[in-house]
């Protein structure tokens, strides 16, 4: 479905796009892992179903579903291509994150379209940023930016003495070097960007931990709601919706393999396992359509986020990761040997939902001892 710049389409319609081109991504992802990148047929696939614009506020090409679709769309995608969704997911949540920024910045950013695509990396440990009168001066090195070889943009962390901000740098001021050869996720093309020396204007710097806080840019120019509360209370949900599609995944290929197993009615214990699994991602989705439209419930009241709000935020990001790879997993063992060709798809998704749950912000250790520390200390 090919829609003209500013249509305004409902999640249903976006949901029935995405279900369209299931069959194409699936056939598609054996070609995307061996490329380690995107193929850009998909590219075009998710630029003229216009699902790209999900994240975009609509001044600058939004489609009017709300960004909080998304997350819906990449279980939907996930289910066929893990990598596709991951990039799809972290492309829409940089175009919405964008609206943070200052107008100016915003207006730069889309005066290429409403299919703009920018990729991120947000550890700033390689990189310097030098103070200068009307921005910084940035170098240095940044890894794991996926999707990057499509992108017109980079959003990279960069140190400051007040503490990491975030940064926009244009494509003919980045270089990327393909580092990329992985176990999982292979054709997220999630490879190093180097930054040599470029001047920043401060037009295109962001304090992400005051954005929809201190900082209501996003809400002042757009008036759309997710722009009223903390922008880290947002990010991340991008990560886990394209884990819950891989699992879903998993669950579709194990049953379509028990359909056509002539012993498939009979196999118990292979029945017992997909329950428990089908139950566990039933579970995660569950868990994540709950937490967003918690975010929306405080966000339509102007309500703040507690500390003890942000650290339960983050546990169950990581909890929903957790759950999926074991889920995953389960199935994967019950497969037999045949699970093993690089030719079956339980395989790949093995893979990808483990590469995809070891992401820093889903760690599960940390974001755990987090929420235990912020519930010991609350009242």
């Amino acid at each position: 479905m090919s829609q003209s710049e500013g249509s305004m389409l409902t999640k249903e319609e976006l949901l029935s796009s995405a279900a369209d081109l299931l069959p194409a991504l699936r056939e598609r992802a054996p070609l995307a892992e061996k490329q380690r990148q995107i193929p850009l047929e998909t590219i075009d696939d998710l630029k003229s179903s216009t699902l790209l614009r999900i994240g975009n506020p609509t001044r600058h090409g939004g489609i009017g579903a709300g960004y909080e679709a998304m997350y819906e769309l990449a279980w939907e995608l996930g289910r066929a291509c893990g990598s596709t969704a991951w990039c799809y997911a972290v492309w829409s949540f940089h175009n919405w994150a964008i609206g943070h920024f200052a107008e100016k910045a915003q207006a730069e950013y889309f005066a290429t379209g409403p299919d703009t695509l920018c990729s991120s990396s947000y550890n700033a440990s390689a990189a310097t940023a030098t103070l200068e009168a009307s921005g910084i001066r940035l170098s240095g090195r940044w890894q794991f930016s996926s999707g990057c070889d499509a992108a017109s943009w980079a959003m990279l962390g960069a140190p400051t003495a007040q503490g990491p901000i975030w940064v926009l740098v244009p494509r003919d001021e980045f270089e990327i070097e393909d580092t990329w050869f992985v176990s999982g996720m292979c054709a997220t093309g999630s490879k190093d960007i180097m930054v040599r020396d470029r001047f920043v204007p401060a037009h295109r710097t962001l304090d992400p931990f005051r954005a929809g806080t201190e900082n209501l840019t996003g809400w002042d120019l757009h008036g759309e709601r997710l722009y009223r509360i903390p922008l880290f209370s947002v990010a991340g949900w991008d990560l886990t919706a394209p884990i819950i599609g891989i699992a879903q995944g998993a669950v579709d290929e194990f049953s379509a393999r028990l359909r056509s197993s002539p012993n498939g009615l009979d196999a118990v214990a292979r029945h017992l396992r997909l329950a428990e699994s089908a139950a566990e991602v039933d579970a995660a989705r569950a868990l994540q359509r709950q937490e967003i439209a918690g975010l929306v419930d405080k966000a339509e009241r102007g309500e703040g986020m507690t500390a003890l709000d942000m650290a339960r935020n983050r546990r169950n990001k990581a909890f929903i990761a957790k759950t999926c790879v074991r889920a995953v997993d389960r199935l994967f063992e019950a497969s037999g040997g045949h699970a093993l060709f690089k030719s079956q798809a339980i395989q790949r998704m093995q893979r990808d939902v483990h590469a995809a749950a070891q992401h820093f912000a889903l760690s599960w250790d940390t974001n755990a001892e987090t929420y235990g520390r912020a519930v010991i200390a609350s009242e």
